[in-house]
């Protein structure tokens, strides 16, 4: 299972998340490093946890409209990460844009996400393996802007989706993020049941070990993680026996 580490941009700095309310969020304070520079985290990730891979989130795009295409590209090719990244994108031509910076491959959020079709004119520009759909929720209830997808439940919507041809599905609650407080198993194991062979992502809530060791029992792909690795209670080796 793949443990990925996350990296929040505001104002060109990491922040850590906390229940999706992004304008109290704050510099990174971690236990991995002194500084709150988004390439010096992103590198102890990969040297301190052995770290191939990281979520991108760019909120500086995802609420203003402001991408910071830049720090993204310092961050591809000065960290030997492979980046997915978040940058509120819900058209090919950006969605090509961002994959130039050197990220591996783009998150298309529901939550800014406008209308069905775009996803449509994404895939039909885009190879799928560059692609993940993030189901961005709150409180179990879908968040986003696509008139389409507020009227689905979570789980109408990941059968939608995989009908529609998304491998890669991020299941992401916000009122969870930074909190510890536990995941929707019933959620993720009803989904495992009806789409195993969607590459299904978890983020938000994740509390220990535990947490992720019943996930990977379960078939999750990969899971999000930031809160416990900042406060040290994951470390390369326990990652590295979830293997």
């Amino acid at each position: 299972m793949r443990i990925i580490p996350v990296i929040d941009l505001k104002d060109g700095l990491a922040v850590h998340a906390v229940k999706g309310e992004r304008q109290t969020y704050q510099p990174v304070k971690s236990v991995l490093l002194d500084t709150a520079e988004p390439l010096a985290l992103a590198n102890a990730f990969r040297q301190k946890i052995g770290s191939h891979e990281a979520y991108i989130a760019d909120l500086d795009a995802i609420l203003h409209a402001r991408p910071q295409f830049e720090l993204i590209a310092k961050l591809a090719h000065g960290s030997e990460l492979n980046l997915m990244v978040d940058a509120g994108i819900h058209d090919p031509h950006s969605v090509l844009e961002l994959l130039s910076t050197g990220a591996s491959k783009v998150i298309i959020g529901a939550e800014t996400l406008t209308t069905w079709d775009e996803l449509q004119d994404i895939q039909d520009h885009v190879p799928g393996e560059k692609l993940v759909f993030s189901l961005d929720m709150r409180n179990g209830e879908i968040l986003s802007r696509c008139p389409t997808l507020n009227t689905l439940s979570p789980l109408d919507a990941i059968q939608r989706l995989h009908a529609n041809g998304w491998q890669e599905i991020i299941l992401l609650d916000l009122a969870r993020v930074g909190t510890q407080s536990g995941i929707d198993r019933q959620l993720i194991a009803t989904i495992r049941q009806k789409y195993p062979d969607l590459t299904l992502l978890v983020g938000g809530g994740i509390r220990d070990i535990n947490d992720l060791q019943s996930l990977k029992n379960s078939g999750v792909s990969g899971v999000l993680v930031a809160t416990i690795l900042h406060l040290g209670q994951l470390n390369r080796d326990q990652i590295s026996a979830l293997g």
